[in-house]
């Protein structure tokens, strides 16, 4: 009887402090207005009104592609077939003058915190090998700047997450935490993907919540899209009136390029006729569709790309193999965007949900070296020449795209072609090729130009602000009594009803891992950062040159292709000296470049893992674990 007792006290003694904390947190936001007198009669009860969204606030839906080309979505002139995308560009808007960071992780924490990303610490990434231990660069995301999932949380809406998250330290992404970093510990309810950069499709890193899960053998992209419709329809049963938020953020169509052949058979003989041709017409697309100027102009095919008549036959059946898993990997995507969207229909949500689509976190992948990769990991493998590695890959060339592929990336020539009309790739923070994708917004009720194509200058950091300003609410003051840092981005819900309204944002710098440049109304400044590694040309000995700053007018010039530094030189200086004031006041100093990540410069703290050791947590599947 007595153990009894005691049990009972403690589980009381647990409920007054659960019940304390809970109305702590209430009062946060409303001070107490009740009165606590000596006795119960003298004393009157005050409960807070429970947090509610604003009065016929709409779903949202964040659908964030990875490593997709600016050209290679039919939505956006290519040739790639996209139904659901083209479904909702055709009853929303296309932005064509959208911008991300250039890389992954710096893309993701600006989205999520509307801020750029050396002001959140992920100047660089989040894993171990590639961040450093400088406010601008450690890759952890500080409470100052809080989500869109605890800004929206705190005003009344369920928040979901699946896919990739790619913001979570290495250190941290364990199942014993810590788990401030992790999907839950940033306002989502319910999360189900991968914390790092890259997993396998079929045998995936696996998270849910906070935990690690055992995948079920399925494509990674069919079992999120089923958990956020599981998610969704579980909410809309307990709670029908209340909105939620959604992040929908695929694997795809990052390395490695996975997906069953019923895809990827689709596309047999489609790339034939090569790169070269595919830039040709899909250059040609884009300006039939409006997508891009009628005054604009191709460039020249990157340095060491090859003509694609110059390849040998095997060269060229080997290559089309690659684009075509691509290609069917895309249209799968495309398929499973599908699936989620037309179950919203079919609750009737569809039509009260404001979904923005980001066809891609930069541009087209570069990783994939010159001839494409099956299986040989980016770090730690032996070297091949170009003519070793083509007959690599020619051995396997049945493996392209199936569950063995688990390095799968096609060739620099097909990344190129994605990134039509632009030149150079992910990672080139310096160029439009590596910055500029594709931006779909789709709200029923709320655009009235269905089918209409916006110009406006935008970047990821404004898509945070827009969907606030859409929802109606304001960004906080505070963030669980935590000071916020001021919003960065540049709300673009002006332009929604105005296609002529002038461009609101006209200011951003971009940096990634020596590559950098800065835009200022029209003008842009640029520098590259040549790496042998990257360019996947070995042979390269290309030094970098910090004077080898490039200057574009892109509002007469809009694929960079006439530099104007010399003619115009104190323009780029203004511009420098300005990327400088930006870089210093964002945190970003110091330059930190490939160099000083391929060399192991970076990170080194005691009980560090070796270089290759740390290098496998950015590539991590079920199997490492």
């Amino acid at each position: 009887m007595k153990k009894n007792s005691v049990s009972k006290v403690l589980i009381l003694t647990l409920i007054l402090a659960l019940s304390a904390e809970l109305a702590l947190d209430a009062q946060e936001a409303q001070p107490y207005q009740g009165v606590a007198g000596r006795t119960l009669a003298e004393s009157k009860e005050w409960w807070p009104e429970p947090v509610k969204a604003p009065a016929g606030a709409p779903n949202v839906v964040w659908i964030l592609l990875d490593d997709v080309g600016f050209g290679a979505t039919a939505s956006f002139g290519g040739i790639i077939n996209t139904p659901t995308f083209d479904t909702l560009a055709a009853n929303g808007l296309r932005y064509t003058n959208f911008h991300t960071t250039a890389i992954c992780a710096p893309t993701r924490s600006a989205l999520l915190t509307g801020r750029n990303s050396a002001s959140v610490h992920v100047s660089g990434f989040s894993h171990t090998v590639m961040s450093a231990g400088f406010p601008g660069w450690d890759g952890r995301m500080p409470p100052t700047a809080g989500t869109i999932a605890e800004i929206l949380r705190d005003n009344g809406y369920s928040t979901f997450a699946v896919g990739k998250y790619g913001v979570t330290p290495d250190e941290e992404a364990t199942d014993a935490g810590p788990f401030d970093h992790w999907p839950t510990g940033k306002g989502f309810d319910h999360f189900l993907g991968f914390l790092g950069s890259q997993t396998d499709q079929y045998k995936p890193d696996l998270v849910e919540d906070q935990a690690h899960v055992h995948p079920d053998g399925r494509h990674l992209s069919a079992q999120i899209t089923d958990k956020a419709i599981f998610y969704i329809d579980r909410q809309k049963k307990a709670a029908p009136d209340k909105p939620f938020f959604l992040y929908y953020a695929p694997g795809a169509t990052h390395a490695p390029h996975q997906v069953d052949k019923y895809w990827s058979d689709q596309y047999k003989g489609k790339f034939d006729k090569g790169w070269d041709a595919f830039r040709e017409e899909v250059f040609a697309r884009q300006k039939k569709l409006g997508i891009i100027p009628a005054n604009a102009i191709l460039p020249d095919r990157n340095p060491n790309i090859k003509a694609w008549d110059q390849l040998s036959a095997d060269e060229k059946k080997l290559y089309a193999r690659f684009m075509e898993i691509y290609a069917g990997y895309l249209t799968y995507t495309d398929y499973e965007v599908g699936r989620l969207i037309n179950h919203l229909k079919e609750i009737n949500q569809l039509d009260n949900t404001l979904v923005f689509v980001m066809l891609g976190d930069n541009g087209a992948s570069k990783e994939g070296t010159l001839n494409g990769d099956i299986d040989r990991p980016l770090w730690g493998s032996k070297p091949l020449t170009e003519q070793e590695n083509i007959d690599y890959n020619l051995n396997k060339i049945g493996e392209i795209g199936t569950p063995e592929s688990v390095q799968g990336n096609y060739p620099l020539g097909w990344a190129q072609a994605a990134n039509t009309p632009f030149k150079f790739w992910k990672q080139d923070a310096n160029s439009e090729g590596g910055t500029r994708n594709g931006l779909i917004v789709f709200y029923s009720k709320g655009i009235k130009d269905k089918g209409g194509i916006r110009t406006q200058y935008s970047h990821v950091i404004d898509i945070l602000p827009t969907t606030l300003e859409l929802v109606g609410l304001r960004a906080p003051e505070q963030v669980r009594g935590i000071q916020q840092q001021p919003i960065e981005g540049t709300s673009f819900a002006y332009s929604i009803d105005d296609a002529k309204a002038p461009t609101r944002h006209t200011l951003q710098y971009y940096y990634i891992f020596g590559a950098r440049s800065i835009y200022h109304d029209g003008w842009k400044a640029e520098l590259a950062y040549p790496s042998s590694f990257i360019t996947g040309n070995f042979a390269s000995k290309q030094s970098f040159d910090e004077n080898a700053w490039e200057l574009y007018n892109l509002n007469e010039d809009y694929t960079e292709r006439i530099d104007l530094a010399k003619k115009y030189p104190e323009k780029l200086a203004e511009l420098k000296a300005l990327f400088e004031e930006q870089a210093k006041s964002h945190h970003l100093y110091p330059y930190i470049t490939w160099d000083d990540v391929f060399n192991g410069r970076i990170h080194r703290t005691p009980g560090s893992k070796s270089f290759l050791d740390a290098v496998k947590d950015v590539t991590k599947s079920g199997d490492d674990k």
